[in-house]
């Protein structure tokens, strides 16, 4: 007879979330193929194409005008208000946050930080390149236009690549890039594609982009997404070096070591030179022994005094020795002045209180 538990269907759930006990020996990080690097020369090539295209106003720039005087928006307007909500999954702000709360939680449980470091630096870079390209071309979007023909290039905008675009294939491609399996990484990546490809088409279909931006787009994450291999010694250092971090905190808390403060920590001590000078509280002195349970012998004698007692024929006479304070001496300028308070006349013991007579001896 069985006598094995049968688990609900919440407890089974809960099961699939517990913590793995050590970090998954399987997790392999990808490299840089010769694959790859065919795929991102290929793509470079294109990428630099699509650049040239639209500087030298080919047939690209014509397409771009020919497909904005179409206006999808107008021919198809019963998918406006679906398509509004879809071009949202190419938005910065609620994709990254969406992702990086998966990726959070797959660091947590898989004893890593390298989901959440990649994300970091493939955003990174999509900023850096997108970005540097947006300015450094300022073209206008559909909407803005103002001659017809024109590659609008170098007049302040900032829609060329279309940053949608990209966001789109980086985001959601992280999560095909970081898949445990390769069946995983098969689906995500189909996944992915087509989301990308999707905000690219719909940024076209509401004329906030032209077709040539969505294929730059579509070209600068991919681009991102080959080169990221080439980043995974510098993913592997940081993580390192957070997780260093994290167990010198640890052994510092549990060890309980509080840091002294200087005020204490420091004691002032009186050299053979007569200068001051400042040493840890357990910091050996010049002597030997700390410098906590050393006080000076005796204060030595300005030159001019030995100088004057030998002329005059008399031994120097020594001085006591100085009581060393905890702190610094101060000379007279640097002291804060004192305001005398009331009165500076002494007072007088044997004056009687007033209102009573004094006794005066009796005369004869």
């Amino acid at each position: 007879m069985r006598t094995d538990q049968i688990l609900t269907r919440p407890e089974r759930v809960f099961a699939r979330l517990d913590r793995e006990p050590e970090r998954p020996a399987h997790l392999q990080t990808p490299q840089m193929s010769r694959h790859r690097v065919v795929l991102l020369g290929s793509t470079l090539a294109f990428y630099l194409a699509i650049v040239v295209a639209v500087l030298t106003t080919s047939w690209l720039v014509r397409l771009d005008w020919q497909v904005m005087f179409f206006r999808p928006y107008e021919q198809w307007p019963q998918l406006h208000a679906f398509l509004d909500y879809l071009v949202v999954l190419g938005q910065r702000g609620p994709t990254a946050v969406m992702v990086a709360a998966w990726l959070g939680w797959r660091s947590w449980r898989q004893h890593t930080l390298r989901p959440l470091i990649t994300l970091g630096v493939a955003l990174l870079l999509l900023n850096i390149t997108v970005g540097a390209v947006k300015l450094g071309l300022g073209r206008l979007g559909p909407h803005y236009a103002t001659q017809i023909g024109s590659a609008e290039l170098f007049a302040g905008g900032d829609i060329f690549p279309s940053g949608h675009t990209a966001n789109a294939v980086v985001t959601w491609g992280i999560l095909a890039y970081l898949a445990s399996t390769t069946v995983t990484r098969r689906v995500l990546s189909v996944v992915s594609a087509v989301v990308s490809l999707s905000v690219g088409a719909t940024t076209v279909y509401l004329g906030t982009h032209w077709v040539s931006d969505v294929l730059l787009g579509w070209s600068a994450g991919l681009l991102i997404m080959l080169a990221l291999p080439w980043f995974e010694p510098l993913i592997a250092a940081v993580e390192a070096r957070v997780f260093a971090l994290r167990e010198r905190l640890r052994r510092r808390l549990e060890t309980g070591t509080v840091p002294v403060p200087v005020a204490t920590a420091l004691t002032p001590l009186l050299s053979a030179g007569g200068k001051w000078q400042l040493r840890l509280a357990d910091e050996p002195s010049p002597a030997g022994g700390s410098a906590a349970s050393q006080e000076p012998a005796a204060t030595p004698v300005p030159v001019s005094a030995q100088a004057a007692a030998a002329g005059a024929g008399h031994a120097p006479t020594p001085r006591p020795p100085a009581h060393v304070s905890g702190r610094p001496h101060l000379i007279r300028s640097e002291r804060t002045p004192v305001t005398p308070v009331g009165s500076r006349r002494p007072a007088h013991t044997e004056r009687p209180p007033a209102g009573r007579a004094a006794a005066r001896p009796a005369g004869g």
